[in-house]
């Protein structure tokens, strides 16, 4: 059907009937839109306009999953009513709100598969009202929930999606059923979800992450809203997850209940839909970019303006997404700029004279490139890139903000650093060495080197840079065992905790049987947190306010001190430790709620027996040693 022409206003109302039953199949059946979001919206608004009660607009959808049987909802999962822009969105919060100060709940609307678990079944939203019984599906599902993250074992309401990280790493090497490589995460987790067998992904070490509703939520009263819209989008932008678009709800839920809900909406919660707009322009070239184990693809694009922006470099993601499009150098490329944030291409039209955008040597190196999976990588273990790359993501997981690519850069060129062992044996001297660095900046970055070396054993561990051990995959592995014992496991044990699997374990185990003298340098260099003593019942402590030194600071004092720091404040935490005790910040409230013993920073340094630290800022004697 060739809807490229078409206008929603001009149509009536049997054709706008026609046209969004036929991309209700595309979209939902057969998994394959032919228009992006935007122009299907236009559809169901100028229907609305026509036939406001026509059926189209109440129905709930959801995608075709494989399940084991109907499950009826305790609490039906309604849809939301939909906004394009924040006129409307304040619109919406002005006819609700009892005053300027009335709270607001602002969210991240998930792209991905709504999901419920009771405690024993996992079921999808389905029709709202009976959704699709797939707890078959829980071997590969992760929760992520407020202070948790492990397999799915309490009550939950939230979306099933694949983080964006680790739609990068892991599903570089997933081959979806019949061959080939998902193109994006939606796709890859309705895919998974639709299939009737799931023990190749299994093998092949799939996850999906439940990400709880109730995760990452932002408080904002309505007469602040507006001025605080653009800063919390980029806040719910920086998230690893796919999104498209924003929840905003009343905070009062009791208020919310009360006002009920439409056949298909509840009255007291909508979403802002992203609007990804597309527009042609022309490929005029490609740069291939490093990272810490592959080449990255970037066009470079005659210039396009969408949504008020000027786009001149848009992402390829991969070798593997260049053949499948068949895109050249010359042609004429779809632009979309998808949730108003990151631009890429989604389709070409050859032009007259066209050349391969494809590169055979390293741009650095020189050695012959090779594939691996989707990517296009270096070989070469002694490639300057590379290593740099790598570098750059070691330090990033120590969390050394002071030390980024182009200081690593000049270090490795004018002082031979190489490895993560080089940083920890830095002096003052060999940073004023570095064009850009006087004395007082050197020290404070030796400084934040040497906190660094109090670091937890997941930092450690995704520092290594293994291909598909990040973050998240360490903390899992550390809720079973230590360094000392992982360093002994074998591929088989290793392979037996939950969201690992064996193709992991396997590349785990030989990539620290190769690493192993550098990781005995290494681990001589730091001292090393367990993160899995929160299961041997230590006291938990969370830090508020402004503080002179950055929060992961203090966190490695009470880690060092005998407690395990966490992010939130919750019933079970035993002390919050505030910059300003007197403040009403949601954390301080939340405690006074729970009866959450309060302290402030110094008297809480000194029941550790320290002192309060000198701000990084401050003046200090300077020492070259």
């Amino acid at each position: 059907m060739d809807t490229k022409n078409f206008i929603a206003d001009r149509l009536n109302r049997d054709e706008l009937v026609a046209l969004i039953e036929y991309h209700n199949r595309r979209y939902w059946e057969e998994g394959d839109p032919e228009i992006p979001d935007v122009r299907y919206d236009e559809l169901l608004r100028a229907l609305q306009r026509i036939d406001p009660g026509n059926e189209l607009l109440s129905r709930v959808y959801t995608p075709q999953v494989a399940g084991s049987g109907k499950v009826r909802h305790k609490t039906p999962m309604l849809s939301l009513d939909k906004a394009y822009s924040l006129k409307e969105v304040l619109e919406w919060a002005e006819k609700f709100a009892r005053g300027g100060d009335e709270e607001f709940l602002v969210e991240p609307k998930y792209d991905g598969i709504s999901a419920n678990f009771d405690g024993r079944i996992l079921s999808t939203r389905g029709d709202g009202e009976f959704g699709e019984n797939v707890t078959d599906k829980l071997p590969l599902i992760e929760l992520e929930s407020i202070g948790y993250t492990g397999p799915v074992d309490r009550p939950v309401r939230g979306e099933l999606v694949i983080r964006e990280d680790d739609f990068r790493t892991l599903y570089s090497h997933i081959r979806r059923k019949g061959g080939g490589f998902y193109k994006n995460s939606r796709n890859a987790v309705a895919g998974i979800m639709g299939l009737k067998e799931i023990g190749e992904m299994v093998v092949q070490g799939a996850k999906i992450t439940l990400v709880d509703y109730n995760l990452v939520s932002y408080r904002v009263r309505l007469r602040e809203l507006s001025a605080r819209w653009e800063e919390l989008r980029a806040e719910l932008g920086a998230l690893p997850y796919p999104q498209d678009g924003i929840v905003v709800k009343l905070a009062d839920s009791a208020y919310s209940a009360s006002l009920g809900n439409t056949a298909h909406h509840p009255r007291g919660e909508i979403a802002f839909k992203f609007t990804n707009i597309r527009k042609e322009t022309k490929l005029i070239g490609v740069e291939w970019s490093f990272g810490k184990n592959c080449l990255t693809p970037v066009a470079e694009l005659e210039p396009v303006e969408i949504s008020g922006t000027t786009i001149r470099r848009a992402t390829l993601h991969n070798v593997q997404n260049i053949l499948e499009l068949g895109v050249e150098i010359g042609d004429t490329v779809i632009v979309e700029r998808a949730g108003d944030v990151i631009p890429c291409i989604v389709s070409s039209i050859p032009g007259s004279a066209r050349r391969s955008p494809l590169i055979e040597n390293c741009p650095s190196c020189g050695a012959k490139l090779v594939r691996r999976g989707p990517e296009l990588c270096c070989p070469n273990p002694e490639c300057p890139e590379t290593e740099l790359q790598r570098l750059a993501a070691a330090v990033r997981s120590l969390g050394i903000e002071r030390l980024g690519e182009p200081t690593l850069r000049k270090l490795m060129e004018k002082s031979g650093v190489r490895h993560l062992c080089d940083i920890f044996e830095l002096k003052v001297m060999d940073i004023l060495k570095l064009e850009g660095f006087a004395a007082k900046s050197a020290a404070n970055l030796i400084e934040e080197i040497g906190k660094a070396r109090v670091v937890n054993d997941y930092q450690m561990l995704a520092a290594l840079n293994i291909p598909n051990v990040g973050v998240n995959v360490a903390k899992v592995i550390f809720e079973h065992t230590d360094f000392a014992g992982l360093r002994r496991m074998s591929a088989d044990e290793l392979a037996a905790i939950p969201g690992i699997g064996p193709e992991r374990a396997g590349a785990l185990v030989a990539e620290l049987a190769a690493q192993s003298d550098y990781l005995d340098e290494l681990l001589g260099a730091v001292t090393l947190i367990h993160s899995g003593d929160v299961a041997t019942g230590k006291p938990t402590v969370c830090f508020t306010g402004k503080m002179p030194e950055k929060r992961s600071y203090y966190q490695k004092l009470a880690a060092a001190g005998g407690y395990q720091p966490v992010d939130d404040v919750t019933a079970n935490l035993s002390v919050l430790v505030a910059a300003d005790v007197n403040e009403s910040s949601g954390k301080l409230r939340n405690a006074r709620k729970h009866g959450i013993r309060i302290v402030a920073l110094d008297e809480f340094l000194k029941e550790l027996g320290g002192d309060t630290p000198e701000p990084e800022s401050g003046d200090g004697q300077l020492t070259l040693f």
